[in-house]
């Protein structure tokens, strides 16, 4: 029988040093990460850490895997919750969905953070890159039910305006984490909605 629970126990294991190691870059950052502070946070010893990840680097992938993850499936709730017959309000959902609510949100502040790593490493860039066509594949799915449904009137295709709805999000988001005095989480959501309503014909949203 112990056999048989031990895969679950290891799983258990890496999710709970995955997480911690997610507190940690969030608290400390990437360039002063250590393997004492992800024990630390995950009340275990260094040891255990380099047992189940003995590369520092493959942890904070698993990180940046479960942030991702995380935050996509957090998008979708937001759409799917929203009211299925008003493809404003889903748009709009989808939107709120996408920036941070302060300068101190978690898991916008993990995401950059992590994303930094994109230019010196594969799997990073491969996480980053897989962010943005899924979040633009949400977009596109959003502006295209509103368009077939003939609530919005899009100023481009739902592809090309997906990707600029993302990246505005990106550029926004970024600001206000990085405490921009001048683009407060509010001000940032007037604008994207603004921009939203002028693609899409849509006063309502």
């Amino acid at each position: 029988m112990g056999k048989v629970g031990r895969p679950r126990n290891q799983t258990a294991r890496r999710e709970a040093l995955v997480s911690a190691a997610g507190r940690a870059i969030a608290q400390r950052g990437l360039e002063g990460l250590r393997i004492k502070d992800i024990a630390d946070a995950a009340g275990v010893s260094q040891g255990s850490v380099l047992y189940y990840y003995p590369e520092l680097d493959d942890l904070v992938l698993e990180v940046h895997r479960g942030a991702v993850e995380g935050f996509l499936a957090s998008r979708q709730q937001a759409y799917d919750t929203a009211a299925a017959g008003d493809p404003a309000a889903r748009l709009r959902a989808l939107l709120d969905s996408g920036l941070p609510d302060t300068t101190e949100d978690p898991v916008h502040g993990l995401l950059y953070e992590l994303h930094r790593r994109a230019g010196r490493s594969p799997g990073h860039a491969e996480l980053m890159t897989s962010l943005f066509a899924r979040e633009v594949a949400l977009y596109t799915t959003a502006l295209e039910v509103g368009a077939a449904t003939g609530v919005f009137s899009l100023a481009a295709s739902a592809h090309d305006l997906a990707h600029g709805l993302v990246a505005l999000e990106d550029g926004y988001g970024l600001h206000i984490v990085s405490h921009n005095a001048a683009l407060r989480p509010g001000r940032a959501r007037d604008l994207i909605l603004a921009h939203a309503r002028a693609v899409t014909g849509c006063a309502g949203l």
